[in-house]
């Protein structure tokens, strides 16, 4: 059928854009039917959307001469994948349950969400899982980097 055709041709060009992606999630897309989870679904996005996005969401936590960026970032990541759990966070981070929560309304404060809000979590945990893929996609860089020059074919 014909009318089916800009829709495959739309499949086919985001499972070619997620297999180039360097995401071990990307090597087991083979069709749409295999997006099953927001990790997947982002393979597809290109490397520059997903980085302008995670500094567009995140903003002042990426920014280095922030001294608090780290640990916030951190505060964040493990409050997202504790479900939004005051205690479990604090365990988690060996912190007093207090000190989490004044992490998160600093967050709240640098990135203009409310965590208390879903939409608010998609978006930031949407917008760190682009940072780690950009982190992880870094480090590979450097790695390949590294190795090319210390190869004996490239040394004088």
């Amino acid at each position: 059928d014909a009318s089916a055709l800009p829709g495959a041709l739309a499949e086919a060009r985001y499972a070619l854009t997620a297999a180039r992606t360097s995401g071990a999630a990307a090597s087991a897309l083979t069709d749409v039917t295999t997006l099953t989870s927001l990790d997947t679904l982002l393979t597809g996005v290109p490397a520059e959307v997903r980085t302008a996005y995670s500094r567009t969401v995140l903003g002042p936590l990426l920014d280095p001469a922030n001294a608090s960026a780290a640990a916030l970032l951190d505060t964040l990541r493990i409050f997202l994948a504790h479900d939004g759990s005051w205690a479990r966070t604090a365990e988690a981070l060996h912190l007093h349950v207090n000190t989490v929560h004044y992490r998160i309304q600093r967050i709240e404060h640098f990135t203009g969400r409310d965590l208390s809000r879903l939409r608010d979590r998609l978006d930031l945990w949407a917008a760190l899982l682009c940072h780690a893929e950009q982190d992880a996609d870094g480090a590979a860089t450097t790695a390949r980097r590294a190795r090319s020059s210390t190869s004996p074919a490239r040394r004088p």
